[in-house]
């Protein structure tokens, strides 16, 4: 499995510490590549897809909703590549399979593909939200092919009326690891916390479809984006030298989301990532770190950090070093890129954070936190984050922010949504990893992100999308 990508693993931090300090922060960064000379491995990866389509009763106010969800899943079957097993299901109140009628997975291919898309085109809108039957009934399905890279794309309207979130928590733990799952919310009446605790748990990304015109492109670019995964599961292993603890570790880019921290032995965690292709990605480990009895004034190994796929190292271990000091100007120093990456996980916080506070009528409170959420991404130079404020409130440019009156809850929630979505700093970093094929997408902000790329790597704008609806070529 592991020779279908070749891995890098690089770790950037300032290891001067003052005697006082207890937390060493670090951010890792993982860059998968095609194998070198460009040959792919012989072992061609197999697939898994479940599709699940929120068929409740608020799909068919719009009935453009529900005629939208039809099209976009009848679209994302006929991009399914030959061989993949695959299978669609209805979600209400339960989990009904749609195609095959039989619990199970069907093999894609075109008798399969056109019988599936029959079977799509006779979903109807009734029923309630359940979202944790949905996903169990997924992960049932996907139970039988641990071999294959298993993903599942998720639809959903709706608030997740019909169960309790302890309820929704319990198959959250029960699935993870398990498979990927990319949500996405259509409208205006979901709850944008419900998707992002979803995408955390199952190594997936949480996105709005703000109208139900968009949902096609939509299904379009995440199928060809997972049908672009080339390795189904990897995971950070962080060594630790006592009494050095991990304290988080977390995804900053391309999107910030916690990783399950799982201890192997007393001294070995591991971080699981989710299913890779050609990408790079990076993440934020913060240790908890004490000098008493330790050198000063050298280099202290402090943890050491691998990356596994299939229990094998794939990368060259990389330290993590202390320098313990009494010299102040050292040990204040901050590693530019853990500077960065702070900044965008507290702006993302306030940014969502001000978005809940809008979403339930504390406009005082709203104010105060888009009005530093604001003040933060000026500083920065943010224009991204900058846009999606502008949404929300007024006096961006000057500084002197006021809620808006004229604010779609569609706006709401989809800037709470993309306030995960982070921007890379400017210090060089690991080389982007080459295309897997075809032309790499250009930004009018002149960076070239990899074909299958739905967002571009510098800036977060949405790249349009093209309008094939064919197999995916294996």
């Amino acid at each position: 499995m592991s020779g279908r990508l070749d891995f890098a693993l690089r770790i950037d931090h300032d290891p001067f510490l003052s005697t006082r300090d207890r937390e060493l922060h670090a951010i890792l960064t993982v860059t998968a590549r095609p194998p070198a000379g460009g040959k792919p491995a012989e072992d061609a990866p197999g697939w898994a897809e479940v599709i699940i389509v929120d068929c409740s009763e608020s799909m068919a106010y719009p009935s453009t909703k529900i005629a939208a969800a039809r099209r976009a899943t009848a679209t994302a079957v006929g991009m399914l590549p030959d061989g993949v097993r695959f299978a669609v299901v209805e979600g209400t109140h339960r989990a009904r399979m749609v195609y095959p009628p039989e619990r199970g997975l069907a093999t894609a291919s075109p008798a399969t593909r056109d019988a599936a898309r029959r079977r799509v085109a006779g979903l109807a809108a009734a029923g309630g939200t359940a979202i944790g039957t949905w996903l169990e009934l997924a992960r049932e399905l996907l139970a039988p092919h641990p071999e294959a890279i298993r993903h599942a794309l998720l639809l959903t309207d709706g608030r997740n009326e019909h169960e309790t979130p302890q309820r929704l928590g319990e198959v959250l733990a029960e699935c993870a690891g398990q498979f990927v799952c990319d949500a996405r919310g259509v409208g205006d009446g979901w709850e944008p916390r419900e998707l992002t605790r979803i995408a955390d748990a199952l190594h997936g990304t949480a996105d709005a479809v703000r109208r139900p015109a968009e949902l096609e492109a939509d299904f379009r670019a995440t199928m060809r984006a997972a049908m672009a995964k080339q390795v189904g599961r990897a995971r950070l292993r962080v060594t630790l030298v006592p009494p050095t603890r991990v304290l988080s570790c977390r995804q900053v880019h391309p999107t910030l989301a916690d990783l399950a921290v799982t201890a192997v032995d007393d001294r070995t965690v591991e971080c699981p990532t989710g299913s890779w292709g050609p990408e790079s990605r990076e993440y934020h480990l913060c240790l908890a770190v004490d000098a008493t009895g330790r050198a000063k004034g050298e280099d202290v190994r402090v943890a050491r950090v691998d990356l596994l796929v299939d229990d094998t190292p794939v990368t060259r271990q990389e330290n993590v070093l202390a320098h313990w000091t009494d010299d102040l100007v050292l040990s204040s120093r901050i590693d530019p890129r853990v500077a960065h990456y702070t900044g965008q996980e507290a702006l993302s916080q306030l940014i969502a954070d001000g978005c809940d506070a809008y979403d339930s009528g504390d406009r005082a409170t709203a104010t105060a936190l888009l009005g530093r959420a604001v003040e933060l991404a000026t500083a920065a130079g943010d224009e991204r984050r900058l846009e999606q404020l502008g949404l929300l409130v007024d006096g961006v440019e000057t500084g002197s922010v006021r809620l808006r009156d004229d604010v779609a809850r569609v706006d709401v929630i989809n800037v709470a949504l993309r306030s995960s979505f982070t921007a890379r700093d400017g210090v060089p970093a690991a080389p982007p990893p080459p295309p897997p094929g075809g032309e790499p997408r250009a930004c009018p902000c002149g960076h070239r992100s990899p074909p299958a790329a739905r967002y571009c790597e510098r800036c977060g704008s949405r790249f349009p999308d093209g309008d094939e609806t064919r197999p995916v070529p294996a």
